[in-house]
């Protein structure tokens, strides 16, 4: 199937590794011209032949200047790929949040949230100009009731918020031609979760379990249908044709690449 993306300019942010490595691989296999966005390189990155951008998007003037650089390279912008989320875990936020402080949820909201509000703004004019598209990568937690898993509340909540601003702004640009849509992953197999310092080691220490005790028991405490981690292509393959402009019709969507976890009718 040709996806017509061959040519597209492409922003993808969190493309260092994992969902946006594998992002930025999907798009430079169908001959985009992808500018890849992180707080630092690596050398898988390096190897797509993207460009690079370095930004902490984190900061609150990052999304602005990592968009003045790409479209200082090019005017154009036809698809934007929020990826960049996560982050460390924030010391209590597996507790009772309420009585931590407020950078528990400010550092998280940063990331997850604003960090993305800010970088469409920023883009807003060139996406409609090429009556392009964006995807928010978003999480199975932002659609559940609670935060299982060991989720931080504070994630949660925010990847909850993105969703419905995903849905609203859908409304507000989708008659200018700017497709918004949300791909919705479960447990996926990154370095966050699997890897000895990421974020599942975090939670492992924290309620005291074996890392690749959890790592293993999650997909189906998860109610992950196929037992097993979603692999990252999996979820670049949405992105795609989401992105693409043989899908037009598909505006405000939000696609749950989950297994099945999240159950609603």
């Amino acid at each position: 199937m040709d996806l017509n993306l061959a040519g597209k300019r492409v922003l993808v942010t969190g493309a260092s590794k994992g969902i946006g490595l594998a992002i930025v691989r999907a798009f430079r296999a169908e001959g985009a011209s992808v500018t890849a966005v992180a707080r630092n390189t690596t050398a898988e990155l390096e190897a797509t032949g993207a460009t690079f951008v370095a930004a902490d998007l984190a900061e609150p003037d990052g999304p602005r200047r990592m968009v003045d650089a790409v479209l200082a390279a090019g005017p154009r912008l036809d698809v934007l790929v929020n990826n960049a989320g996560g982050g460390a875990l924030p010391e209590g936020s597996l507790g009772n949040v309420l009585d931590g402080g407020d950078e528990i949820w400010r550092d998280v909201f940063e990331l997850n949230l604003h960090s993305v509000v800010r970088a469409i703004r920023a883009a807003l004019p060139a996406l409609i100009e090429a009556r392009g598209a964006v995807v928010n990568i978003g999480s199975d937690s932002g659609r559940r009731l609670g935060a299982p898993g060991g989720t931080p509340l504070p994630y949660a909540v925010a990847k909850s918020g993105l969703n419905m601003f995903s849905r609203a702004l859908a409304e507000r640009v989708g008659p200018q031609g700017v497709r918004v849509n949300t791909v919705s992953p479960s447990l996926t197999r990154t370095y966050n979760i699997v890897g000895a310092d990421g974020y599942l080691s975090q939670v492992a220490e924290a309620i005291g379990a074996e890392h690749a005790t959890l790592v293993d028991a999650l997909p189906g405490e998860l109610g992950m249908l196929t037992g097993r981690l979603i692999e990252p292509e999996e979820i670049a393959r949405a992105v795609l044709l989401l992105s693409s402009p043989t899908m037009p019709s598909v505006i405000g969507s939000n696609w749950a690449v989950d297994a099945g976890s999240v159950k609603v009718a």
